[in-house]
């Protein structure tokens, strides 16, 4: 069941532990396959034991890049570029790197990262246009604040195809194949529309109000076959400017439980939210900390799978760095260690010409109800110095958006056999077989926007 991963709090024996941030992959997994084969080591712990399997398998997948290569390529793009600055860049964090049998590896994005995260970079390209999408997106953004300050909100409607192929290394011809792709859901400020067109014909629609709703496919899979789901919806962004001065004294409980493995108030998530809180007593104020602590003080750093993090609070929070999940779940975790209700919410960035995975916080103060949270984009703003721009991402989203989660780490309808190749989020749709689950290795996903439309109303 995907919503019980508890396992993932337990310890790994040390020596485990020790091989694998050593690197040592191949005796890590010999280890494993003893302790798993031995009647003495608890059920409990070979739970842990074998999703560290998996971990371990994800490792050298993910991280591909050598040190030569990557040089290569940041002397290729920076004007004097230098293996010293490469350095640095690893030991501040922006490059995320493992040790794989005695050699370092970095992760395969590593370089993109650098660009996107690194303004000094960014007057040393020697192909400016690398930057030409950012700048568009922040002039685009710009706007649309503007907008939504001026009108109280902003009204998007949009038409949107995702399509699913197999890789060819993963496709088996004859057998039965389940597939689950998003689909917008009813929530906040998103409203999906009546029309979902599927091909194949999906085997079930999930209702509006599912927490994490995907349309369900079940056929036997043939040579070429694709999964298409094709939806339109609203995105209705409200502008919020609360005041502090007129929050009131009485404030909700729902929403502040844990929800283990990563909503998990540890003895330095209760240490780092009492530092931030300080003397603070005023919900909005305290929330306005924890965003400040996500977005001033992180490096911004694509990531591995999300289920090789057994704590992505305390991963982020520590290293102080990650991505916009990462921003989103740890401001979470701090909102509701602090007695304040806080959501996750997730799906798509779809602003025109660019849909990506992403990922939001909501959290709720009396009497504004629910304000939204962006970390990811507040932490770019605040690098390119924008502080309009970082100050709206405080309570507000833009209009640019596909809500396809609720809540974090929740079950489809119908449930996934196989553990989920993402078990905590639903963005780029999940795939099986009878006998195993897919990974996202295993699939490719092809996104469309057939059309947008600016609503007046």
């Amino acid at each position: 069941m995907v919503k019980d991963l508890t396992y993932l709090s337990y310890p790994l024996p040390e020596d485990v532990e020790r091989l694998v941030y050593a690197g040592n992959l191949s005796r890590a997994r010999r280890v494993i396959d003893r302790r798993l084969a031995d009647p003495k080591v608890p059920a409990c712990l070979k739970e842990r034991l074998r999703f560290e399997l998996r971990i371990i398998d994800e490792i050298p997948r993910t991280y591909t890049v050598s040190e030569s290569e990557l040089l290569r390529r940041f002397t290729d793009a920076v004007e004097g570029f230098t293996h010293e600055e490469m350095e640095d860049l690893r030991d501040a964090g922006t490059l995320d790197w493992v040790m794989i049998d005695g050699t370092v590896f970095f992760k395969n994005n590593a370089f993109e990262n650098a660009v996107k995260s690194c303004p000094a970079l960014h007057s040393r390209l020697k192909n400016p246009s690398m930057l030409d999408d950012s700048t568009e997106n922040a002039r685009m953004l710009n706007e649309v604040i503007a907008k939504m300050k001026l009108h109280g909100h902003a009204h998007y409607r949009y038409h949107l195809r995702t399509t699913l192929s197999i890789a060819q290394h993963a496709q088996r011809p004859g057998q039965r194949i389940r597939v689950h792709l998003p689909l917008p859901l009813r929530d906040g400020q998103c409203t999906p529309g009546s029309r979902i067109a599927t091909e194949p014909a999906a085997k079930h629609i999930a209702d509006e109000t599912e927490p994490q709703r995907t349309a369900y496919f079940e056929e036997i899979y043939q040579p070429g076959m694709t999964f298409t789901a094709d939806f339109t919806y609203d995105i209705d962004a409200p502008y919020a400017d609360p005041d502090p001065a007129k929050v009131s004294p009485e404030q909700p409980s729902f929403d502040t439980e844990e929800m283990l493995p990563h909503i998990r108030f540890t003895p330095f998530i209760r240490a780092l939210c009492a530092e931030l809180k300080g003397d603070e007593t005023n919900p909005l104020r305290i929330a306005r900390r924890f965003y400040d602590y996500c977005t001033t003080n992180a490096v911004y750093r694509y990531v591995p799978p999300y289920f090789t993090k057994v704590n992505i609070p305390e991963y982020f929070a520590a290293g102080q760095r990650g991505d916009c999940g990462m921003h989103a779940i740890t401001f979470i975790t701090l909102c509701r260690c602090a007695g304040i209700p806080a959501q996750w919410q997730a799906g798509l960035y779809t602003r025109p010409g660019d849909i990506g995975n992403h990922d939001w916080a909501r959290f709720y103060v009396a009497p504004y109800g629910w304000l939204y949270c962006d970390g990811s984009f507040g932490g770019s703003a605040y690098r390119a110095g924008c502080k309009e721009r970082h100050d709206f991402y405080f309570t507000n989203l833009d209009p640019f958006r596909m809500v396809a989660n609720r809540d974090f780490q929740q079950e489809f309808d119908p449930p996934k056999t196989f553990l989920r190749a993402d078990p905590y989020d639903s963005q780029s749709g999940e795939v099986e077989y009878d006998d195993c689950g897919l990974t996202t290795h295993d699939f490719d996903i092809h996104r469309e926007m057939l059309s947008w439309e600016v609503i007046d109303d």
